[in-house]
């Protein structure tokens, strides 16, 4: 098999180790070079935070917050180093949430990503993601410059277009969401034009059905999906062994329960939360808002480092119930009573039109009388009356969802 570079294959705990040096000089930059995070880890000593367990009481910044965090220090929320007039480019995503590009040609890591998508030196990409106003064109373009590919801007619409120009310039590789490769594959089909020089695809924005992948495969194009965003860059990427995102060498990942800070067990479905080491734009523990869980043991393809299972849903599962907001975190702080409880489940439903709330533990057999304390505790932290339901240890979906929401209109 082929990598990237060595990275991708060291000991783990020669990795680990690696991280954890970064992560002390990376928090002392944060705090030297932005108004951010001088306020947010103010009487932290960057020196102490050497490990996960003292990365685990640093607090999140989350990605919903940079709305708000933005009006307060415009245009960038005061979580960038970089000055704005020492940008290279500057990007809006929905919000409107404003990131910035530094100098470095590859700001968002992604050509190890494409590198494992089978892209290699000299390759022509057609590019269709946006390149209006959001980073993502730019994100994969920087990825291929690095990597040494050519790219064409093909951008979002004009099927014919594209199609034509994939005929005549003869592209290996495309970049862009699955969904709109299959209507530009359909299109030259429809049209009878050979577009059979597309042979690899390296896909993000929007789930990967493998209804998706297979239909594309038939048609000799192998498709591996990115997970990335346009604050971090690459989080973690698919490999030729189709088992798992490998998570990106420039990035810490911790998976932590929703509406807390709380790392979860391997395994368990819990929130993304990335630490990166851009020097130009430094997020500790940021929020992704995303919901996935760590695969155990390592990737056939020989990369070792962990693997994400994938996207699982989002995190804030914040619910409104009888004209109140109910958000993950005061679930959190009820689990945070509560020690003895495995695991809590807030499910909401309307039977007979009336908004119900139901609180599910997961506690053992025997404690069943505490159900009034719950109740009360429940009243206190959401200022609605509800109810409390029990289950042994394991009796509730591991799926990350602290609030369902199955209320039917």
């Amino acid at each position: 098999m082929s990598y990237y570079d060595p990275l991708e294959t060291r000991d783990p705990e020669e990795r680990e180790a690696d991280l954890m040096d970064k992560l002390a000089r990376q928090v002392a930059h944060a705090k030297e070079t932005t108004h951010h995070y001088f306020q947010l880890l103010a009487g932290i000593n960057p020196f102490d935070c050497a490990s996960r367990e003292a990365l685990a009481h640093l607090p999140l910044t989350r990605k919903r917050d940079l709305i708000e965090l933005q009006k307060k220090v415009p245009p960038f929320g005061g979580l960038n180093a970089l000055p704005r007039a020492k940008a290279k480019r500057v990007f809006a995503s929905p919000g409107p949430i404003y990131e910035l590009q530094g100098a470095e040609i590859d700001h968002w890591r992604m050509a190890r990503a494409l590198y494992a998508a089978g892209f290699r030196h000299g390759d022509l990409i057609h590019n269709c993601f946006s390149y209006h106003f959001t980073p993502g064109a730019f994100i994969f373009e920087g990825g291929a410059r690095k990597l040494g590919c050519s790219v064409f801007p093909g951008g979002t619409g004009q099927t014919e277009q594209q199609v034509q120009a994939m005929a005549d310039l003869r592209p290996e590789g495309y970049v862009g969401t699955p969904s709109f490769l299959r209507i530009i594959v359909e299109k030259a089909e429809e049209l009878g034009v050979d577009i059979s020089s597309l042979k690899k695809a390296c896909v993000s924005g929007e789930a990967l059905p493998g209804i998706t992948r297979a239909w594309l495969g038939e048609r000799g194009i192998s498709v591996r999906q990115c997970y990335a965003t346009a604050d971090i860059g690459v989080i973690a990427y698919e490999t030729e062994a189709d088992a798992g995102l490998v998570v990106d060498e420039g990035v810490l990942v911790e998976i932590v329960r929703p509406g807390t800070g709380d790392p979860v067990p391997d395994g368990e479905v819990g929130e993304v939360v990335v630490t990166t080491f851009n020097p130009d734009y430094p997020l500790i523990r940021f929020a992704t808002g995303d919901l996935s869980a760590i695969l155990p043991g390592r990737s056939p393809c020989g990369r070792t480092n962990i693997r994400l299972k994938g996207w699982m849903g989002r995190a804030d599962q914040t619910t409104k119930i009888k004209g109140m907001f109910v958000h993950p975190e005061q679930v959190a702080d009820l689990a945070a009573r509560h020690p003895e409880i495995h695991r809590m489940r807030l499910v909401v439903d309307n039977p007979g039109g009336q908004d119900r709330m139901v609180l599910h533990c997961e506690i053992e057999a025997g404690m069943e009388a505490m159900d009034q304390t719950l109740v009360a505790g429940l009243r206190e932290v959401t200022k609605l009356r509800g109810e409390v339901a029990f289950a042994a240890p394991g009796g509730l979906p591991n799926d990350g969802k602290v609030i369902e929401d199955k209320r039917v209109y």
